[in-house]
């Protein structure tokens, strides 16, 4: 198969390099939704924003491939007398990594370009000596004199911050930047709606290809889809921790590496037996897979899906990712494409009707 080609890997970048902050996911949405249309039969969006295609509409049988869509971010929360804006979470965004990263403010009137500040090495003397970053003390420089000026610029509290880092490639193998989390799964579902275009494939159920909203604040967007839809089977891809890299614990974080392919989660959530049909087409079709416990809840729409209508037979295909919420999240382009590869042939062997009752 031919998995990422030139026209898809240009629609990562520029699907990638998109800000799509929690909330406020539209662009992003429009970016995506535009992409899927020549592989789908209708598309729709609910409410709050999140997006889905429909592959043989009016089937009885419904199954849901689904990532989310939104990023993690920052709101303006106070803007002092001389200028300065001091930022509270939208998701869960890192203070350690946010001084000396430029940032965006998304305004009415456009993008203000800013950075999150930091006092000086020279600086930073006796008790300061040091000192830390904190949702309490890093704040945001737009450059402006004072309090009035920021506001003209159409800055105000409610203001959403991003940061402006966009994808670049690292050893031909790692993709790199901010937002992998989870846009990369948006990726690798819209990549599958291709594959099942191209590839002329006929399934015997309706197939729901869904980017949901707000997963970083509460799998918010997956809770409201799953009780649109009510599918029959759910399959959920995100990201999950490479624990390889330094200054990880492996023996509580699990053994997970970029590169050995995508990752299968056991938990409560998890269907013991639509878990078991993943692994069997992944042996069956010689894709690599690692595996993860999740001790109560897997943290992703997986659990969303999982525990609405009644129950719903639900699966997590996890996409190994090092340094996860940074702007630097590196994504092996291997797992990437044995990621879209699994969902594709899970799609091929799940049979209309099929039943998930353990006896």
């Amino acid at each position: 198969m031919n998995i990422i080609n030139k026209k898809s890997e240009q629609f990562l970048y520029s699907y990638l390099n998109n800000a799509s902050p929690t909330g406020f996911e539209a662009p992003g949405q429009k970016l995506w939704v535009d992409y899927i249309k020549p592989y789908v039969d209708e598309w729709h969006l609910d409410n709050y924003g999140t997006a889905y295609g429909i592959i043989n509409p009016g089937k009885e049988y419904k199954v849901v491939i689904e990532a989310h869509a939104d990023e993690i971010s920052w709101y303006v929360n106070y803007i002092t007398d001389n200028g300065f804006i001091y930022v509270i979470r939208n998701g869960g965004s890192d203070h350690i990594i946010a001084p000396s990263m430029r940032v965006n403010v998304h305004t009415k009137n456009g993008i203000v370009k800013g950075v999150f500040g930091w006092p000086a090495i020279h600086t930073r003397k006796g008790k300061n000596v040091n000192l830390s970053p904190s949702v309490e003390n890093i704040t945001v420089d737009v450059g402006a004199k004072d309090k009035d000026e920021v506001l003209k610029m159409g800055i105000h509290v409610g203001c959403v911050i991003t940061f402006q880092d966009e994808l670049t490639k690292i050893n031909d193998r790692y993709y790199c930047g901010r937002a992998l989390d989870n846009r990369m799964g948006g990726f690798c579902i819209a990549q599958v709606a291709r594959l099942l275009k191209d590839n002329k494939q006929k399934l015997p159920y309706s197939l729901y290809i869904v980017n949901a909203v707000q997963e970083e604040i509460g799998l918010r967007g997956a809770e409201m889809i799953a009780n649109t839809i009510k599918p029959d089977v759910a399959i959920v891809t995100d990201v999950t921790h490479d624990t390889s890299t330094p200054l990880i614990n492996t023996k509580v974080q699990g053994d997970t590496k970029c590169g050995l392919g995508p990752s299968l989660t056991y938990g409560p959530s998890i269907h013991n037996l639509l878990l078991e049909q993943v692994i069997n087409v992944a042996e069956q079709n010689k894709i690599d897979f690692q595996r993860a416990a999740a001790s109560r809840s897997t943290g992703t729409d997986t659990d969303a899906f999982a525990y609405s209508n009644g129950g719903i037979p639900s699966v997590l295909i996890s996409l190994p990712l090092r340094y996860m919420h940074t702007t630097v999240e590196m994504a092996h382009q291997d797992d990437i494409e044995n990621t879209i590869k699994l969902i594709y042939e899970t799609l091929r062997d799940i049979k209309a009707g099929q039943s998930f009752k353990y006896f």
